[in-house]
């Protein structure tokens, strides 16, 4: 067959061109190659390889060792896991960020065991202390504590062995849950609420919250929801350099964790101002997905205009999301339940926040393009919160396609409710942590038979068709995310009881976990398309563990430590020299 010129010069430049294209594609070379471990992928038509290449911090091969060579060129840095085990950068799915790194500025008090221990501590604490200086914490909870505090009034200690230690330095101590505050008498007297006229004492004087008092109308120390900004609002408010240091030690504790990613459950402006400033001057280090926070409602407002800002070229920081607290904790009584608190007849827990308001925020984040993801721990507060989340899918259903709405915590459901959740495309972001450290005696405020029907039921949820992400609400539980996985998949606390967990059809099994902390806590924040698995366009986060957590022995699990973090490729962390 005869050419003429013309089809003989097409012909040869397609030739030119497949050559071309086929010698760019053999010479393409990686930054770095991972192998010679076991890798786990979350990506379902491939979930083992044996290698991974990555080139300006995005993965462009997962697949055998051997097709892996050829991207190794004289520049590309070869890692050897020699063994260890690489899943994708695990996401905390909600957590507070500066609580973080707050919580490692202040006194931590998420490992004392006692009351005596706690003032043992702020003493210390006191001694160190300028006069009249704030003495602030996080993390009692008194019904972890061995003995239990006496005196006690409705489960709570009394400040009084608090106040003879620190009787000059104002001091304030929020729980773990972060839903009740422990003051003494220098800090009630600054905010005068030692000397209370008797119209003030009624139950119910603080709206959405509690002044615990004894049996004469005395302030015990417990402020519980919103009663503790009585007190919080008279503490120095930070520094711009407390806050950098803050936010630097959340950064390294999470890559000395694993976390390559976490979604900050309620934000102000001056931490989104601060995120922005780290974000420029290349010092953030962990992937933020900002909820705004829902108690600034003017902050709300100006962001429903302006729209939500998802960071498509860095992937560092995408705030699109906005967060309300609805109830408060099982641990103070704060949970909003249906049926009266078995260990405190007469009480149900509060409304920390009007339904009213989730409404018309549902209302106005469907048409300006944000998610909703509210904290409710109680039944009541879920129900609540679903049938306004409901109501307003039904009134914008073009805005709700897709919508990704969520719930925070979803701790304790009515068992009708449990459906709801995938039938509305509602997602419930769950701490399988909290099972571990609540389960012991959340059954003394729920009794047997709610426990068992409504509360942590994670494979109940998932059986449905919901997807779970998880997490550790950091500070209230250690970030640490192995202890948060064993508690997924074994239903024990740390300590390895009860024998069988607690509740065991509830376990998810091992990938359900790992898909709870890597793709599913990617679906939560809309990037699943780029974070959450191992495949080739995504992004190069990585985890490393010294042991394999699929198939070690569950009383091995705890003994996992995390070996290496990876960040876009970059080495974060590395525990020792691989």
């Amino acid at each position: 067959m005869k050419l003429n010129q013309k089809t003989l010069v097409v012909y040869l430049l397609s030739l030119l061109s497949v050559f071309s294209c086929s010698k760019q594609k053999e010479e393409v070379k990686a930054d770095t190659v991972i192998k010679g471990g076991t890798i786990y992928t979350m990506n379902t038509d491939q979930p083992k390889v044996e290698a991974v290449a990555v080139q300006n911090g995005k993965i462009i091969f997962a697949g055998l060792a051997k097709e892996a060579e050829a991207y190794i060129g004289d520049s590309t840095q070869v890692l050897d896991l020699k063994g260890q085990t690489m899943t994708p950068g695990f996401i905390e799915g909600h957590g507070h960020f500066m609580g973080l790194g707050y919580n490692e500025l202040n006194l931590n008090l998420l490992d004392v065991k006692s009351y005596d221990e706690l003032v043992e501590r702020v003493k210390e604490a006191v001694a160190k202390a300028q006069p009249g200086q704030w003495i602030t914490g996080r993390g009692w909870h008194q019904s972890k504590w061995t003995p239990s505090p006496e005196p006690s009034v409705k489960g709570f200690q009394t400040h009084q062995k608090l106040s003879e230690i620190s009787p000059d330095n104002p001091v304030f101590l929020r729980h773990a849950s972060g839903h009740a505050g422990f003051a003494n008498a220098k800090a009630m007297e600054i905010a005068g609420v030692l000397q209370m006229s008797n119209e003030s004492m009624e139950a119910g004087e603080v709206e959405g919250g509690e002044i615990i008092r004894d049996e004469l109308g005395n302030p015990t120390g417990i402020f519980n929801e919103t009663a503790m900004g009585l007190i919080a609002q008279h503490i120095p408010e930070t520094t711009p350099e407390k806050d950098r240091q803050a936010l630097e030690l959340a950064v390294k504790a999470c890559h000395a964790h694993g976390i390559t990613s976490f979604h900050d459950a309620g934000v102000g402006r001056e931490h989104i101002a601060l995120f922005k400033e780290a974000k420029e001057n290349g010092t953030l280090g962990v992937r933020l997905y900002v909820m705004l926070t829902g108690w600034d409602r003017e902050l709300l407002e100006e962001w429903y205009k302006k729209g939500p800002e998802v960071d498509t070229t860095d992937h560092l920081l995408t705030i699109r999301s906005v967060k309300l607290n609805c109830d408060g904790a099982l641990g103070s009584r704060g949970a909003w339940l249906l049926e009266e608190y078995t260990d405190r007849p007469g009480h149900f827990g509060h409304e920390t926040l009007p339904m009213e308001f989730v409404y018309t925020t549902s209302q106005k984040a469907l048409k300006s393009g944000f998610q909703v993801c509210s904290h409710a721990i109680g039944d009541r507060a879920n129900k609540e919160i679903l049938d306004r989340y409901e109501k307003a899918f039904k009134e914008n259903p073009e805005a709700a396609d897709n919508h990704r709405f969520r719930i925070e915590h979803a701790q304790h459901l009515h068992p009708e409710d449990i459906p709801r959740f995938a039938e509305l495309g509602v997602i419930p972001a769950m701490q399988a942590i909290h099972m571990s450290s609540d389960r012991p005696w959340a059954i003394d405020r729920l009794g047997e038979k709610r426990i068992q029907e409504g509360a942590y039921v994670w494979q109940e949820l998932l059986k449905s068709g919901a997807r779970i992400v998880n997490g550790t609400d950091v500070p209230v539980e250690p970030v640490n995310p192995i202890a948060c996985f064993y508690a997924s998949v074994s239903r024990k606390t740390l300590d390895g009881s009860p024998e069988g967990g607690y509740e065991p059809e509830q376990k998810m099994t091992r990938e359900q976990a790992l898909r709870s902390y890597t793709l599913d806590a990617a679906y939560g924040a809309f990037e699943e398309d780029v974070k959450g698995s191992i495949e080739p366009g995504k992004l190069a986060d990585f985890t490393v563990f010294s042991q394999d957590i699929m198939t070690v022995p569950e009383e091995e699990l705890l003994k996992t430590t995390v070996e290496m973090t990876i960040v876009g490729g970059d080495v974060v962390y590395r525990k020792v020299d691989l």
